[in-house]
């Protein structure tokens, strides 16, 4: 398998959280000492991890079995459901060939039908207080919704237009916004890999699935920046890696990374045929 050495770390810290498969004793699929359920999930999903290794099937069932009836996802056995639960599951499944399950249909339907009112997704929790800047949905988890929709079969026509309206607005604005205050500056321009919260080249790779983006001034600027960051190869630079995966070699900082390099292509598929 590819990046053999990365997975074999991620494996030697699956109990590191008191249960099998990244989860705590009481179940809990977010807390990330040193990586999550949720997390590793991702990760292997940019590792490319066989769908029939016993560790992905095993995280990706606690996922599973933790979906409710009406799509939502509990996370831990105990508080709110937010939106960004069922987002990163969905996320997690997604990326790991989960789509056509019946769980994770259940996800996105809910997803798609339970949207703020300008577009995208927004959690009701108000970490830094109510004022103006709260009544916008919050764009990090709007970001993460739009990544797991990309792998519906179905032709959604413009049906997420107005989601990706609000990111593509944020990049005007780049204020913080939402009740999470996510914001556009100097931490969100250094490119981040793997794909686990808010930033330019996560962005842009999103984006790039969607037609109303393409062909956006915005979005072409926002490619234009990601662009400086490749070097005199046209390989991906990774600037700001998790602190706690900094050591993997898909991303190590100031090096170029294949996997990355790899995302990066795949938005360069996706514009083929279009222009400015």
């Amino acid at each position: 398998m590819r990046y053999q050495e990365d997975f074999d770390w991620l494996l030697s810290v699956r109990q590191d959280n008191g249960a099998d498969f990244w989860a705590t004793p009481e179940g809990k699929l977010g807390i990330e000492k040193p990586v999550s359920t949720l997390t590793a999930l991702m990760i292997m999903g940019e590792l490319a991890v066989p769908k029939s290794h016993e560790a992905l099937k095993g995280a990706a069932d606690l996922v599973l079995a933790a979906c409710q009836g009406d799509g939502r996802v509990r996370i831990a056995s105990k508080g709110s459901i937010y939106p960004c639960h069922t987002a990163l599951a969905a996320v997690a499944l997604t990326r790991n060939g989960y789509t056509d399950v019946p769980e994770v249909q259940r996800m996105l339907s809910y997803l798609r039908e339970n949207r703020y009112q300008d577009g995208g997704w927004r959690c009701n929790k108000f970490t830094f207080g109510k004022g103006e800047e709260t009544e916008h949905s919050n764009t990090g988890v709007t970001l993460l919704v739009l990544d797991a929709l990309r792998h519906m079969d179905d032709d959604t026509g413009d049906e997420y237009d107005s989601a990706v309206e609000t990111l593509l607005s944020h990049w005007t604005t780049r204020a913080p916004i939402g009740p999470c205050h996510y914001g556009i500056g100097t931490l969100f321009m250094q490119v981040e890999y793997p794909f686990l919260r808010y930033n330019l080249f996560y962005y842009v790779y999103v984006l790039s699935h969607y037609a109303k983006a393409r062909t956006d001034e915005r979005f072409l600027t926002a490619l234009d920046a990601l662009k400086q960051k490749l070097d005199d190869q046209g390989r991906m630079v990774v600037e700001r890696p998790n602190k706690k995966l900094a050591h993997l070699s898909i991303c190590r900082k100031g090096e170029p990374s294949v996997a990355a390099t790899e995302r990066y292509l795949e938005i360069v598929e996706n514009l083929e045929g279009e222009t400015r």
